[in-house]
Order: C-alpha cells, then sequence, then structure tokens
C-alpha cells in the first residue's frame, strides 16, 4: 500500500502534467503586470532573506518552469534548483540558465538524495505542496550551520487562500493541485522552533492581486503596503513572507 506521502507526489506530478500543457505562468498568475510586479517584489523577499550572493551555494525547492530561479540566479549564487514535475522541468532547462551555476533536478524534495551543507534553502510557493514536518527536517538536515531559509508561501488567513483550499473542488480552482494547503503563521513558526530554527520571522504581505488593471496597480500597492502595516488588517494578506536560521554550532 502507498504511503499518504507517495499518494500525494503522485497527484503533485499529474498536476504538474497539467500545469505544463498550460500556459504556467498565467495559470500561477505571474504573467499580468500586477503579476509581474508580485513575482518581483517575493523574489526580492527571498533573496534578501537567504541573503544571496555569488560564493553561496543554494537548494530551490519547487523550482517549477524557473522563473524564480533565474530571478535568484541574477545574485550570482550557485542554484541546486529541485522539482517533482519533469514537464516544469523542461520549461525551466529551456531558459537557458547558466549549466556550471544552476543545476535543475528532477525528484520528491523530502527523498532527493544531495551533498548537504547548503548555505541556504529558498522556494516561492512550495511548502504548501509538501508533507511540512518531513519537509522541515530534511531542510535541517541539508542546511549548513548558521544557514538560511527564506520563502514565500500563501496564508491561509486570507479569504481567496481559504476558499481555494476548501472548496477546490470547484471548476473555478482547477489550478489548484488536490493536496495543497497553506500557512496560519504562528503554527509555521511553532514548528519551525521546535525543530531547531531560530531568528524566525514571518511577515504577512500581498494585496496585489494579479487581475488588478495596469492604470490601478500603483493605487492598490501603496494602499497594500499600508494594510500590511496595520496590526490586525495584516493578518489577512494574501502570502507569508517566512525566514530563519540554524545556529552555528
Amino acid at each position: 500500500m502507498q504511503s499518504r506521502g507517495e499518494l500525494r507526489a503522485e497527484r503533485e506530478i499529474k498536476h504538474g502534467e497539467w500545469l505544463a500543457s498550460h500556459d504556467t505562468e498565467a495559470v500561477w498568475g505571474w504573467g499580468t503586470p500586477a503579476g509581474q510586479i508580485r513575482a518581483k517584489r517575493r523574489a526580492a523577499l527571498v533573496i534578501a532573506g537567504a541573503a544571496l550572493s555569488s560564493g553561496k551555494r543554494v537548494l530551490e525547492i519547487g523550482c517549477g518552469t524557473g522563473m524564480f530561479t533565474e530571478m535568484f540566479a541574477a545574485t550570482g549564487a550557485t542554484i541546486t534548483a529541485v522539482d517533482i514535475s519533469l514537464e516544469l522541468l523542461k520549461k525551466a532547462r529551456a531558459r537557458g540558465l547558466p549549466v556550471g551555476q544552476v543545476t535543475f533536478c528532477e525528484g520528491r524534495f523530502e527523498e532527493c538524495e544531495m551533498e548537504g551543507g547548503f548555505d541556504a534553502i529558498i522556494g516561492s510557493s512550495v511548502l504548501h505542496h509538501l508533507e511540512i514536518e518531513p519537509a522541515i527536517h530534511r531542510i535541517k538536515e541539508l542546511l549548513k550551520p548558521g544557514g538560511r531559509i527564506s520563502f514565500a508561501e500563501p496564508n491561509m488567513l486570507n479569504p481567496q487562500v481559504f476558499l481555494e483550499r476548501k472548496c477546490n473542488y470547484l471548476p473555478m480552482f482547477s489550478y489548484m493541485s488536490p493536496d495543497e494547503t497553506a500557512f496560519v503563521r504562528w503554527r509555521i513558526a511553532r514548528q519551525l522552533r521546535e525543530i531547531g530554527f531560530r531568528g524566525i520571522k514571518i511577515e504577512p504581505f500581498d494585496w496585489l492581486h494579479p487581475s488588478t488593471p495596469k492604470p490601478l496597480i500603483r493605487m492598490v500597492s501603496g494602499v497594500g503596503r499600508l494594510m500590511e502595516s496595520m496590526p490586525l488588517l495584516r493578518e489577512f494578506s494574501g502570502s507569508l513572507y517566512i525566514s530563519a536560521g540554524l545556529p552555528t554550532s
């Protein structure tokens, strides 16, 4: 009998095939003018949290089509990018990123055999696709002492995110994989702390919807930044920025 993780992996692979057969960035909402702005902000947060730079050895989980990989690689970091979907990896490899700097690997992250000692482990919208407890333990194993994690993930308290997860059987949410979830920030903070991470920072952000018309982007972005600063309202932002590190010894 297959384990829960194996069944989940099979469904993720199937969903990856579906995504690859479509305009993947459009499905994910990264292709619109607002979506491109969101992607650049998200990448900048992940890069800053992991302190990516030339000479850093980095593992990216769930690289998908390599859109974020390309932005991460612009820092000069050496990146190993893993994804469970062969079809999505074909799109990532087609980007022609420097072979000596970026290596793409196919496989389920929790089971990938690779040499540890990474300076940072990063990703965009990926942890919610994984069995989170085993994934965090595996991340810890692969990081060197003092290593950093930096992720951007969906916020379960956001109304749209909540509906997507609870009603993903509806045709309007066909872009969702069957098992993906989202996070409540104090719960994921507790899990990271219990497993041994320190300096944990989890911040709600992102009120700019991908479908925002171009003439309204500046205004919506400004209002969104204001809402991110408001103590209660900020908890309903669309995404969570997650960073933490391991002790140096």
